[in-house]
């Protein structure tokens, strides 16, 4: 039994597309607004490459933790798989990376937080960082050739 042909094509794309993505913009995309922009237009450019990506990974996760519960309802695998997790994973640091620190990150621009903008970003980037971690990690599994099943 399986999912589909076009099930299984998006599960082994998805993962290395949105990988690509995110070390995209941890390479690319926000460094080059501080080589070439004064400090605040910077800030503003990377914030909304980070606000896109935020809801990109939020998508790219929650599809495929709905690919891996539909192979677990067909019987490719089981209930709660670790590509799940990873997945899982990912969409935990993304929500509190950026939905749970850029807010923090706004009050301590204004002087209103106790920690200060760069312990936060330090956070952020470390967030991101495992974010990073988990995707990749999730493009390497499904990768992987699948196993035939036991008769």
């Amino acid at each position: 039994m399986t999912t589909g042909g076009g099930l299984a094509r998006l599960r082994r794309l998805l993962p290395p597309l949105w990988a690509g993505l995110l070390l995209c913009v941890a390479l690319v995309a926000t460094p080059a607004p501080f080589a070439t922009l004064e400090r605040v237009q910077a800030g503003l450019v990377v914030a909304f490459i980070f606000k896109r990506e935020a809801f990109l990974s939020l998508a790219a996760a929650l599809a495929v933790v709905l690919i891996e519960r539909r192979r677990a309802h067909a019987g490719l695998g089981p209930q709660f798989s670790f590509e799940m997790a990873l997945a899982l994973g990912a969409l935990f640091f993304t929500v509190a990376g950026y939905f749970g620190l850029q807010p923090m990150m706004a009050a301590a621009r204004a002087g209103q937080s106790a920690l200060t903008f760069g312990q936060l970003h330090a956070v952020s980037l470390v967030l991101f960082g495992f974010k990073i971690l988990c995707v990749l990690l999730l493009s390497w599994r499904v990768a992987a050739p699948e196993k035939a099943p036991h008769s």
